[in-house]
């Protein structure tokens, strides 16, 4: 990421994450079965003769059903996705936790903040420069999460060796949603106060510039 950033993960609708669909199935009180790391197949539907066929099943994050037995089967994937997405906030939170922590950011809550029917959750990710040269070390990143759980971070000033890391973070997020942020899309640059300009790194391009 850069100085100065608004920046959008969307979540690809159609790509569920393997963990959250298991936990939406559990809502169902569906029975399932793991059959690897990438694929998990539902059994068992409650009033359902499936006559020992699956009824849905995840593969790579790409869900189908079952379309000789399970006629229904589109209503019930409507159903999982609406409760995915509830999840989906829950796991975009994480995940934004899980990036960032493991790189040395910690949690800042956003006290004022309270949830409506757009916005879910609101936070910051607070990291610390170890520059010596460095005379603003502590960075603020704020995170909101929208009801189908996209996230949306922004961003200001970021010392040179917290840009790496937060950088680092945010390709986590990005490849756990499986959606490549575009510039001048996904990705929107801020005006760069003047204060800043004489950063180089700070600049209005998505690569880390090593100052001078």
């Amino acid at each position: 990421m850069s100085c100065f950033e608004t920046s959008t993960f969307l979540k690809n609708p159609q790509v569920f994450k393997t963990e959250v669909f298991i936990e939406a199935v559990k809502k169902f009180n569906w029975e399932y079965e793991i059959k690897s790391n990438n694929e998990v197949i539902v059994t068992k539907i409650p009033n359902t003769n499936l006559h020992g066929e699956y009824a849905i099943k995840i593969k790579n994050g790409i869900v189908t059903y079952n379309s000789y037995y399970l006629k229904n089967g589109k209503d019930l994937i409507k159903e999982l996705q609406r409760e995915f997405f509830a999840l989906n906030v829950e796991y975009a939170k994480k995940t934004i936790l899980t990036e960032f922590e493991s790189v040395g950011f910690s949690l800042k809550k956003d006290y004022d903040f309270e949830p409506n029917e757009e916005v879910k959750e609101k936070f910051f990710m607070v990291g610390y420069s170890k520059l010596e040269n460095e005379d603003e070390k502590r960075t603020e990143i704020e995170f909101s999460i929208l009801k189908d759980g996209t996230i949306i971070s922004d961003s200001n000033y970021i010392p040179y060796d917290v840009h790496e890391l937060a950088d680092k973070a945010m390709e986590g997020i990005e490849k756990s949603f499986g959606n490549t942020r575009r510039e001048g899309m996904e990705i929107k640059r801020k005006e760069i106060p003047v204060r800043y300009k004489n950063k180089a790194y700070c600049s209005a391009s998505n690569k880390i510039i090593a100052k001078n």
